[in-house]
């Protein structure tokens, strides 16, 4: 998903804010790495463009995104990454062996926000989830291979 795509400066003004040059300089570097970017891959891109914006302001910035839901943040194997929303939620299935990742389609999780609205009261934003586990090819391996192949996989 590119901002191309969607007019984030209008989603922006709507919500009562600018995009200033940092922000779209922010924003384009996290177009550019693409999905799941580390927050130190998007100032890593910046600095080299822009050296004048600071580690701080590149954090700031990506809150801020995050807060408008323009960007998503998800932790994935214990680190935060950033991914510009999309027009739909996604989610992902992210084996805790292999660390190989799936899309899960928003409609899956459907029935359970009706259901939390209907029965509990409760809105549910579920518009980024990360649901960990082990895929199946990893389930079909005993322990052993399990640690052995996640070992390898680190070695790689």
């Amino acid at each position: 998903m590119t901002h191309h795509q969607i007019d984030y400066d209008k989603r922006i003004r709507e919500q009562g804010y600018r995009l200033t040059p940092q922000r779209q300089i922010i924003m384009d570097a996290l177009c550019a790495i693409g999905e799941h970017a580390r927050a130190g891959q998007v100032y890593d891109h910046v600095h080299a463009a822009t050296p004048s914006i600071d580690r701080a302001t590149v954090y700031r910035t990506l809150h801020f995104f995050r807060d408008l839901r323009l960007v998503v943040a998800t932790e994935i194997g214990g680190e935060m990454l950033y991914e510009v929303a999309g027009e739909t939620p996604h989610h992902h299935l992210v084996c805790r062996v292999c660390g190989s990742e799936r899309l899960l389609s928003d409609q899956h999780l459907h029935d359970l926000v009706e259901h939390l609205q209907q029965e509990h009261g409760f809105t549910a934003e579920i518009n980024h989830l990360v649901i960990p586990g082990i895929c199946r090819d990893c389930a079909g391996r005993t322990t052993e291979d399990r640690a052995d192949h996640a070992t390898n996989l680190l070695l790689d």
